[in-house]
């Protein structure tokens, strides 16, 4: 047995032993969870400064801060989440207890990235946690310092049968693919997410994929443009524009392009100063094929500000791109870097237009102060999250389940909704052994039962009579309300049906010799 298989075996067994059933359990490891990042600050941010150039600042308010909101919701919550759902019941199951139970799915893969690499690691772990499931932990490989804090710093804070880390590049991960778990939540590239669903469906594993693509942001000309263009510059080229919620590319009419750029770059001044290159905010791309990459996809465009870059410290300048061709390079992939185009457009449905006729990004924003415009936008397009007149912030709030569509991914998780992705919601009756006869129509042999006073239904050829079920809905005006619709057209107490049973399709016959549909 290799070393991943045995590590995922022991997280296995530990599970089938009970031990995260109990919610006190459950509590105990969310409460040594929030003080590992709380003791381990310091730690955490050193190795987010030296996989992304992150400052203290960035790293607890990009990172930490919503892992910690997470922890203390989860917290509060789970023993209303855990609680019994009672659910509505039929008139046949009023005496019954009815109710959808919430179950650990057992053994949890988290297959994390490397942008936001503490984060997208931690955050969907409290779920997991809170469900009651024991977690296989798989942080990404390019940014290794984290990874490597994270291996060593979790087992000495949680179970480490249940909550084992772990690290290593390609060869690693696709060996702990072939492993059989019982969810997994990967957070990447649209490519390695079909990877990741093709390896879980050889043991039929549901999957939470958060992908991500080319998130659009309109700018209406009814806006504040100063207001709209500080929010988005702050968006697009925080972390360097490393955000799979970014807003990757501008839609604008042209005739307020120009004032968009400026108040972009003076933004981008406040935030950053002159030079970027020595702002302590300003982030750095992850490794040297991504600089290249993002580099390159600059290349041939109409520069309006920036598009320098220096490849030993991976720094590329923020950068705007001007009267973009939707067929460009730069139009065609997700960004995932500090360059912003902007493409322009003529009206709203224009916009709607381009964006429909793309793949379904992760996010979409809309920038008017004409709620018209913003419902429209909502209405005919598609998306995994919106916000309006500013960007990223759906994703901080637990009530908001973050997730894409289509392309952008599958599922969701955050506040309640990560419970209920790592829960099974398990439908539940219980019904007493007493007072079967209430039950007793629903038992063979059917021609048992005595037909009503005054009616006579008999198959041709002389057989028994028999009775229809008692459970047919009430007609009311039937001369027996307890009988089906049929017995609407039986008015006579006299009335009799006969079915011809020689026909190779028999149907019950009125005396008139009309086909009664049952």
């Amino acid at each position: 047995m290799s070393k991943i298989s045995d590590v995922v075996q022991r997280a296995r067994a530990a599970f089938s032993a009970g031990q995260t059933r109990p919610l006190q359990f459950r509590v105990q490891q969310l409460e040594a969870l929030r003080r590992m990042i709380k003791e381990r600050e310091q730690d955490i941010a050193g190795a987010l400064a030296a996989d992304l150039h992150k400052n203290e600042w960035n790293s607890y308010y990009q990172e930490v801060e919503y892992v910690l909101e997470e922890i203390e919701h989860a917290m509060k919550k789970l023993p209303e989440w855990a609680a019994d759902a009672p659910v509505e019941k039929t008139t046949q199951t009023q005496q019954d207890e009815c109710y959808i139970h919430s179950e650990p799915l057992g053994v949890v893969l988290i297959i994390g990235t490397w942008n936001y690499p503490f984060n997208l690691v931690i955050q969907p772990l409290v779920g997991a946690i809170a469900a009651g499931n024991a977690v296989v932990l798989k942080p990404s490989e390019l940014s290794e310092n984290t990874a490597n804090l994270l291996a060593t710093i979790i087992p000495q804070y949680l179970d480490k049968d249940l909550y084992p880390v772990i690290n290593g590049g390609v060869p690693e991960t696709t060996e702990v693919l072939t492993e059989r778990f019982d969810h997994i939540l990967y957070t990447g590239s649209t490519a390695v997410g079909k990877i990741v669903m093709t390896a879980a469906a050889k043991h039929l594993t549901p999957v939470t994929l958060e992908l991500g693509g080319k998130s659009p942001c309109y700018v209406d000309k009814d806006c504040d443009l100063d207001v709209a263009c500080r929010r988005i510059a702050w968006g697009k080229f925080m972390n360097s524009g490393q955000t799979c919620v970014a807003p990757d590319y501008i839609l604008c009419d042209p005739a307020i392009q120009n004032h968009i750029v400026e108040k972009l770059k003076k933004s981008l001044k406040e935030f950053y100063g002159d030079d970027a290159k020595k702002s302590r905010d300003y982030g750095r791309i992850i490794n040297a094929r991504h600089f290249q990459r993002v580099m390159g996809l600059i290349e041939g465009q109409k520069v309006a500000y920036g598009g320098t870059g220096d490849a030993p410290s991976r720094y590329i300048a923020p950068t705007i791109l001007m009267d973009v061709d939707p067929q460009s390079p730069v139009m065609q992939e997700e960004i995932f870097g500090p360059v912003m185009p902007i493409v322009c457009v003529h009206s709203l449905e224009e916009a709607i237009q381009f964006i429909n006729q793309r793949e379904k990004p992760l996010a979409l924003y809309v920038f008017s102060n004409n709620d018209k415009v913003i419902k429209k936008m909502i209405a005919e397009t598609s998306s995994g999250g919106v916000t309006a007149n500013d960007v990223i912030v759906h994703i901080t709030i637990h009530s908001l389940p973050y997730g894409g569509v289509g392309h952008s991914g599958m599922g969701a998780y955050h506040g309640k909704k990560s419970f209920e992705t790592f829960s099974h919601r398990r439908s539940c009756l219980v019904r007493s052994l007493r007072n079967d006869e209430a039950h007793k129509a629903r038992y063979p042999p059917s021609p048992a039962k005595v037909a009503p006073p005054g009616f006579r239904c008999a198959p041709a050829g002389g057989q028994d009579a028999f009775t229809p079920p008692t459970h047919w809905r009430t007609v009311p005006g039937t001369p027996n309300p307890s009988l089906s619709p049929l017995y609407s057209l039986m008015h006579a107490p006299d009335f009799q049906m006969d079915l011809d049973l020689t026909s190779p399709s028999p149907q019950p016959m009125l005396d008139t010799d009309r086909p009664i549909k049952l």
